[in-house]
């Protein structure tokens, strides 16, 4: 035999005793039946017990059923309940009226006991399956979220990988990478505290931004590593070889994003990837590779990059040099505004320089 505690609770509210006691007749074997006599005794009695349907007349003396569910639809905790009104008004306006303000069902009085129990079973079925609906969502969610989560750190460690693959090819000893990501942010939060490129850069995933700096020197990884570590300057046919690491880069990133196309509905990662490669070599004036392009005409990820990748190189050490003091640093960059940089990424660098400097001086004694 069922227990009483596992049934279904159900509030009958009607100011008449004789309708009372028919209902605990009526429904008292199959449910836990709460007769309640106002709206107001109602409404005190759900501060201490959820109803899982409640069975409402409409006239009532001091609060009618209509300001009842009212009240009970204002209140979070309580508009889910399912409302079935039983009255004795069978005139279109009034079941509008109940319907209009939150009721499932209106059944008028008198009624017939089985029709009226079985649309409570009904009632109650649909509610009960709309709770194992969204139990089901929430636990779906859940396991997105966690296959969400290992494949960004799978991604995230292969991406952290090739970059350290990429720098040790390079012969640098894997800060590049961690100290461009950190002037990148720095000089991105400040870009748009300034107010500059704002609609732009509001557009973009900025995690995926910054993390896909990792990839800017990807095409190194095709250049002979006697180009790449050689201790004196490199010779012009040399520095022809070097160059295409821009477009083997891009070409890298590309294949990628076509061989994901379809598979994921977000490649902005990708996407700033291919842009950072391709336009971190080129310059503000036109000289720089390998299009040759000017201006705004360069990504705006490619010109941000370019200011960072520049400045870590001058202040870190290198097969063929010394590293160059942080304030001499500065003056480069800043001399570059307008020919090999963007003038406004420039005047936004001259107010954080001091941060970046001590990204550097903190690295280089780590």
């Amino acid at each position: 035999m069922e227990r009483v505690a596992e049934r279904k609770t159900i509030m009958l509210v009607d100011d008449n005793l004789g309708n009372l006691e028919a209902g605990k007749s009526m429904l008292g074997d199959l449910y836990r039946l709460y007769p309640i006599l106002s709206g107001t005794i109602l409404l005190n009695l759900l501060e201490h017990v959820l109803a899982d349907l409640i069975l409402l007349d409409v006239e009532m003396p001091g609060m009618d059923g209509y300001e009842v569910i009212r009240r009970l639809k204002d209140n979070p905790t309580w508009r889910h309940i399912p409302v079935i009104f039983l009255t004795a008004r069978v005139d279109e306006g009034s079941e509008l009226k109940g319907l209009s303000l939150g009721a499932i069902d209106y059944v008028s009085k008198p009624f017939s006991a089985p029709l009226l129990l079985k649309r409570i079973e009904n009632h109650l079925q649909i509610v009960e399956h709309e709770k194992q609906l969204k139990r089901f969502n929430s636990s779906l969610e859940a396991m997105v979220a966690q296959k969400t989560s290992q494949i960004s750190k799978l991604q995230n460690s292969v991406m952290s990988t090739v970059a350290d693959l990429i720098e040790f090819k390079d012969g640098t000893t894997g800060s590049h990478t961690f100290r461009t990501q950190k002037y990148l942010k720095l000089l991105v939060e400040k870009t748009l505290e300034q107010g500059i490129y704002v609609e732009e850069i509001s557009s973009w995933n900025l995690e995926h931004f910054i993390f896909s700096s990792q990839l800017h020197d990807v095409g190194k990884l095709s250049i002979s590593d006697t180009i790449l570590n050689k201790s004196t300057r490199l010779t012009p046919e040399e520095f022809e070889v070097m160059k295409r690491h821009v477009e083997i880069g891009a070409q890298v990133i590309q294949k990628i994003e076509e061989n994901m196309e379809g598979q994921t509905s977000d490649n902005s990662f990708l996407r700033h990837a291919r842009l950072i490669v391709g336009g971190h070599h080129e310059k503000w004036d036109g000289s720089g590779y390998p299009l040759g392009l000017q201006g705004a005409d360069i990504p705006l990820e490619g010109r941000l990059m370019a200011v960072v990748d520049v400045y870590d190189a001058l202040v870190s050490a290198r097969p063929y040099k010394r590293p160059m003091p942080v304030e001499e640093a500065q003056r480069l960059i800043e001399s570059g505004s307008g020919t090999h940089f963007d003038p406004k990424l420039v005047a936004v660098f001259s107010k954080i320089a001091d941060l970046f400097a001590v990204v550097a001086r903190n690295e280089a004694l780590s």
